[in-house]
């Protein structure tokens, strides 16, 4: 590749840093200004550039413009400046620019397979230019964040994802591919919006849906082998759970949604407690929202809880309790209760609605995942600060208007006594003079560091005491200093570091568990994940 292909080629392209001598060897001469500048340089720009945005969604655009045009500069940009750019690619924009995705479309980014492609859907995976792929994230857009169904608009989530995987896992881009899978969308205002860019009709269900994801997942492992890792994200609760139960033990599969979340909030846990005192079996959970993420992380505290103390899985379940649309989950609803509740369905009375639940069970552990913003009331939080000297409140919904209080409600109505993290990111709060930083239970913390340790390992399938292992890793990357100011997080300036330790602690498991085909083990994992990790610095071209 060289002259004008070379710059059009976001691969490659490295705009006025090429030298004086890569420009007379490629034939670039006449195409550049004669200014020769450094990548540092460039960066400063962009950043400058990106800052002068008043609007989030600008910012985005901006960032995709630069992805689309100068790949490394794009991935240096967001290592180096991580907190600042983190939810401008992620959560919450990322969640604005799906709902505008058809408006703001200009170049596709990732395969969309609809409904047309069934029956071909191998041959379209060939159409992708890249054979070698590690990681897909995959979406059928039908539960975007806490938005609803976006269709095949959902396609920003995949795409953010992957970006995060390169960035904070060090996963080449090359090797990943965001993937949507268009199935029709049952929202009226997009399948009545001029600009939208996905089929025109109500979602398939039933054996129609079954038969196309079968032959997805089937076109996947055909094309690109059975290491392939695919992480499944933001599809509705009905199918989350039948996807990741009837393809774990034939493909590597992931569900960030169900297991990510778990993972990270199960971190977040296990460092709260050196804060709060005892042990996750000691304390008492309640959970808002039982769907994907509230009962994935539900039984991920519940597996960790039987692992530490020898118990049986279905007692150490009964510490754990969950509330729904309609009102406590108890024993007296299981006949009408879908099957992925009917775990967490205890002995108790009927209790409609949250407040009532918290009085009656009494939580130590107050943990938001229903999508609904402000369901955290003063009411509830200072309800269980009453008989707690230090609740712990986790409002994880995403995107930041869904969040169920903000970090100012959560501390002020606890009189800053609440240990609290989010799943979007909030400013730090100042209460009776003393400065609260909310931590963020972001999952990417963990997927990113999670995904390269099963890449590294040659992984040929994901074991729940992977996500423990990941979960371990993240917790101990909590420093006292982070604790002195009630984070239960790392903060995310240390991401990469952190990611080398994830992963070299999902590589270990995989090994210990028979399930790493990489042969032979790197005898330190650690600097064998920092070893794989992309470099987003320009290369030189001879």
């Amino acid at each position: 590749m060289r002259g004008y292909n070379l710059l059009r080629d976001p691969r490659y392209n490295k705009g006025l840093a090429f030298t004086e001598k890569e420009r007379e060897t490629h034939y670039l001469r006449g195409l550049l200004p004669p200014a020769v500048t450094s990548q540092e340089l460039q960066e400063r720009k962009i950043m400058h550039n990106i800052r002068q945005y008043q609007l989030p969604l600008q910012r985005y655009m901006a960032m995709m413009d630069l992805q689309e045009g100068n790949e490394r500069l794009f991935y240096k940009l967001l290592i180096d400046n991580v907190e600042e750019l983190l939810p401008i690619v992620y959560t919450p924009t990322v969640g604005e620019a799906c709902q505008k995705y058809g408006s703001i479309f200009s170049r596709p980014q990732g395969l969309y397979i609809s409904l047309k492609e069934k029956g071909k859907i191998l041959e379209v995976l060939k159409n992708w230019p890249e054979r070698s792929i590690q990681v897909i994230v995959v979406t059928d857009g039908e539960r975007i964040l806490g938005l609803g169904d976006l269709g095949c608009q959902g396609m920003g989530i995949p795409v953010g994802k992957l970006s995060l995987y390169t960035a904070l896992g060090g996963v080449r881009p090359s090797a990943c591919l965001p993937i949507t899978l268009d199935v029709g969308t049952n929202n009226e205002e997009l399948l009545n919006d001029e600009f939208y860019i996905g089929l025109r009709q109500r979602r398939v269900t039933g054996q129609e849906y079954a038969d196309f994801l079968h032959e997805f997942m089937a076109a996947v492992k055909q094309n690109y082998g059975e290491k392939v890792l695919i992480q499944f994200e933001d599809f509705a609760n009905h199918n989350a759970f039948d996807l990741l139960a009837r393809y774990g033990t034939t493909h590597l599969v992931f569900n960030d949604d169900i297991q990510g979340t778990a993972s990270v909030v199960l971190a977040g846990l296990v460092a709260a407690l050196k804060l709060v005192g005892g042990t996750l079996a000691e304390h008492t959970y309640l959970f808002l929202g039982a769907g994907e993420a509230g009962t994935g992380i539900a039984e991920l505290i519940a597996l960790e809880m039987s692992r530490q103390t020898k118990t049986p899985i279905d007692e150490c379940r009964k510490k754990i309790w969950l509330v729904d649309s309609k009102g406590l989950i108890v024993s007296t609803r299981k006949e009408s209760l879908q099957h992925f509740k009917k775990p967490w369905a205890h002995e108790h009375e009927h209790v409609g609605n949250l407040l009532d639940a918290v009085n009656a069970i009494k939580p130590t552990v107050l943990i938001g995942t229903s999508g609904k913003g402000q369901t955290f009331t003063q009411e509830v939080v200072e309800a269980i600060s009453s008989f707690n000297e230090m609740p712990i409140i986790l409002a994880l919904s995403n995107p930041t208007s869904q969040a169920e209080c903000t970090a100012e409600q959560a501390y002020t109505w606890s009189k800053g006594r609440a240990v609290f993290a989010t799943g979007s990111p909030f400013d730090p709060v100042e209460y009776n003079g003393k400065t609260h930083v909310p931590g963020q239970a972001n999952n990417a913390y963990i997927f990113p560091g999670f995904g390269l340790g099963v890449v590294m390992s040659g992984a040929i399938r994901v074991h729940d005491d992977m996500l423990l292992a990941a979960s371990e890793a993240l917790a101990q990357q909590v420093t006292q200093e982070n604790f002195d100011k009630g984070l239960i997080y790392p903060p995310f300036s240390n991401i990469r570091k952190i990611s080398a330790h994830i992963a070299a602690n999902v590589a270990a498991r995989a090994y210990e568990l028979g399930l790493a085909s990489r042969r032979p083990r790197p005898k330190d994992l650690v600097k064998y994940a920092e070893s794989c990790m992309y470099s987003p610095i320009y290369r030189n071209y001879r």
